[in-house]
């Protein structure tokens, strides 16, 4: 068997070739390359896929967040207004709100599903806090339905990080429709990826939605009119292509994702040494990333690639202990369990298209893995 991918973007990108090609020569003939019909299109469908009234197309995942919480009013150049997120995230969660001037403020995160701390964040929050960012993270929910109380309490606002969880549901309701406004990622490995960055702005709310479109296009209601300082983030109208063809398909492959964990589950349970991932009741995830814990798990990682298994690791670093986040004062111990989680978490291959035979040679290689190091 040749080697298995963490992810493959050549099998899901044969899905869609056709239907990108000819859209693609659509906007080539009509040299509409930024703002062209298709992004309006796409946003109209991303919205009613989401449950949401609004989305604004931007240039990234990251931009999206930033957009959020600069459309919310949080004060450039001042790091008086906190947003509370978890330390288990990607680098890009506390990066947008430096960048959208706020203050990180870093709770601990769940033992079992790694995701934010509500117990935590509760004691985090304070007069300065403007906004909570729970991180829907691996492709499940936080229970937002708990944070959204305690946000409320203190004049906060709820900014969901749905980067990884496009089409997740929480008691049934979507990723992207559970908070206040919510930013996500079409990073090609993303659930819904484009073929290149691309992110959007999510929310019931028009007044936000109106801010973010205009915040995007250089602060300019009109061309040539700069009612305030904003910046450059749009998607661009080959992504939107891109990302119509993949929304009309993203249902199916999260189902099949779904599949993939459950036989993951399966074939895990003869190998007591791993425990398997935990989803939160009342949530539906999309498993964007199938993450287990292994003892030695670097060992284990280094093993399994010697053998052709794209397995990784999300995240080896708590964002408390990077050095771009150093000047927030915290050190070794200050989250524990976001720190041991970083020891033991082992990301497995899977995509849409995976087949029961790879899976079973994920496992197999990784059971040999856990004998070697034992």
């Amino acid at each position: 068997m040749t080697g298995i991918p963490l992810v493959d973007l050549g099998a899901q990108h044969e899905q869609v070739a056709e239907e990108v090609d000819a859209g693609w020569a659509d906007v080539l003939k009509s040299t509409a390359f930024i703002g062209g019909p298709q992004v309006a299109t796409f946003e109209a469908e991303f919205a009613e896929y989401s449950g949401v009234r609004h989305c604004v197309g931007v240039g990234s995942g990251t931009d999206a967040l930033e957009l959020a919480l600069r459309a919310l009013g949080l004060e450039h150049g001042s790091d008086r207004d906190e947003c509370v997120l978890p330390a288990n995230t990607f680098v890009a969660t506390a990066e947008a709100v430096v960048r959208a001037g706020g203050r990180p403020v870093l709770v601990d995160c769940e033992a079992d599903t790694g995701l934010i701390d509500v117990h935590a964040l509760a004691g985090a929050l304070g007069p300065r806090t403007r906004a909570v960012i729970p991180v829907h993270l691996y492709g499940q929910t936080a229970p937002v339905e708990l944070i959204r109380p305690l946000a409320r309490a203190a004049g906060a606002a709820v900014v969901e990080d749905a980067a990884q969880a496009q089409g997740a549901r929480r008691h049934g309701v979507c990723a992207g429709g559970l908070g206040d406004v919510a930013a996500t990622s079409f990073y090609p490995g993303k659930n819904l990826g484009a073929y290149g960055d691309g992110g959007a702005v999510l929310t019931g709310d028009p007044e936000l939605a109106r801010r973010v479109r205009l915040l995007r296009e250089h602060g300019s209601p009109r061309k040539y009119e700069h009612t305030e300082l904003g910046f450059n983030s749009r998607l661009d109208t080959l992504q939107a292509v891109v990302l119509s063809a993949k929304l009309r398909r993203l249902s199916h492959w999260n189902a099949a994702r779904r599949t993939a964990a459950a036989r993951y589950a399966r074939l895990l349970s003869r190998l007591p040494a791993v425990r398997g991932p935990v989803v939160l009741e009342g949530n539906e995830p999309v498993w964007h990333l199938y993450v287990v814990r292994v003892p030695a798990r670097d060992r284990v990682l280094e093993l399994l690639r010697a053998e052709g298994i794209g397995a990784g690791v999300h995240y080896p670093t708590p964002l408390h202990l990077t050095g771009a986040f150093g000047g927030l004062g915290h050190g070794e111990g200050d989250f524990p369990v976001a720190e041991r989680l970083a020891g033991k978490l082992l990301s497995l291959p899977l995509f849409p298209e995976i087949t029961g035979t790879q899976q079973e040679r994920v496992v197999e290689v990784l059971g040999e893995a856990l004998e070697e190091t034992s």
